[in-house]
């Protein structure tokens, strides 16, 4: 049985792309293809792979999940399933420790090194949603500011701009810590609300269903929310700009930088990601890696195309 997971990130459509799943999971059942979305792992089934204070050690913690996702496994293809897809963004981390630690998805490996051993090394194909840098901390910090996260500051919004963990490196720790699996990237703005798009490229499949392909879940709160929040909890509105709709908190010099960053990342993966992992951005049958974005012949963007398109 193969086995394909879906990790997010977060941020990235991945809410809606679950919900569809979950709407036609009778429909791709009669294919074959099982799925476990978070109704299923956060209900005991991942419980130890990621280890939680206790009286069983990390070591039993994971051996014991081994054995429980066998035996879902099994069940799943005495059902006729041949394949398997688990889609949760927690697998690799949450939102709240990027923004503590103002890293993209820091100690991926090591996580994805304990799922590998609780599937018992067959999985099949991990595939990761990316976006760009400035839209995505943007998002992330929305969100969690309407969770009680402090707005923050400049220094805080320099931290996220500077440190040097970009897509790139977050590839780069899956791959090492998932040795011969087929990773597959899939660019958020190409494939955010095409959940049959994202599913024909996870799977492969040609025939796909459309039910619930155009829902668009958990948006990113926007600042008349975020200001009801802040208010909520007795906090100081007048950090969040004026105006109504997305909260941008980045300058346009930080989010000119993040965009230079998202370019590279794309760059690279274009480039063949050094057999890392492969790039979709085709929503047919092309595969990824096979040519750059339109017009881009070299690394990043030059500033001037930059300045009219932020204008």
């Amino acid at each position: 049985m193969d086995i394909i997971l879906h990790l997010g990130a977060h941020r990235t459509a991945s809410t809606s792309f679950q919900h569809y799943m979950r709407a036609n999971a009778g429909d791709l059942a009669a294919q074959g293809l099982g799925y476990w979305g978070p109704e299923v792992t956060r209900d005991g089934v991942l419980s130890g792979v990621i280890p939680a204070s206790g009286l069983a050690s990390p070591a039993q913690q994971l051996d014991r999940a081994r054995r429980r996702i066998a035996l879902r496994l099994e069940e799943a293809r005495k059902q006729g399933m041949t394949r398997v897809l688990v889609s949760d963004e927690n697998m690799i981390g949450a939102t709240r420790r990027n923004l503590r630690r103002a890293r993209l998805y820091p100690g991926v490996g090591a996580r994805m090194s304990r799922f590998a051993h609780a599937f018992d090394g067959r999985i099949s194909r991990v595939v990761l949603s990316i976006r760009g840098q400035d839209s995505w901390w943007a998002s992330s910090l929305a969100y969690g500011v309407a969770r009680g996260h402090g707005v923050p500051g400049g220094d805080e919004l320099d931290r996220l701009v500077t440190v040097n963990r970009h897509w790139r490196e977050v590839i780069g720790d899956l791959a090492c810590a998932l040795p011969g699996v087929d990773l597959v990237v899939l660019p958020h703005e190409v494939h955010a609300g095409r959940p049959e798009a994202r599913l024909r490229a996870m799977t492969g499949l040609t025939e796909v269903p459309r039910k619930a392909a155009r829902l668009w879940l958990n948006r990113c709160p926007d600042l008349a929310t975020l200001r009801r929040a802040v208010t909520a909890r007795g906090g100081d509105t007048t950090e969040l700009p004026e105006g109504e709709g997305r909260w941008q908190p980045f300058d346009w010099a930080q989010r000119l930088a993040l965009q230079e960053a998202y370019a590279d990342d794309l760059f690279w993966l274009s480039a063949g990601a050094d057999g890392l992992a492969r790039l979709s951005e085709e929503t047919g049958p092309d595969e990824a890696g096979r040519h750059l974005p339109a017009g881009q012949t070299e690394r990043g963007h030059r500033n001037g195309d930059q300045e009219r398109r932020l204008a």
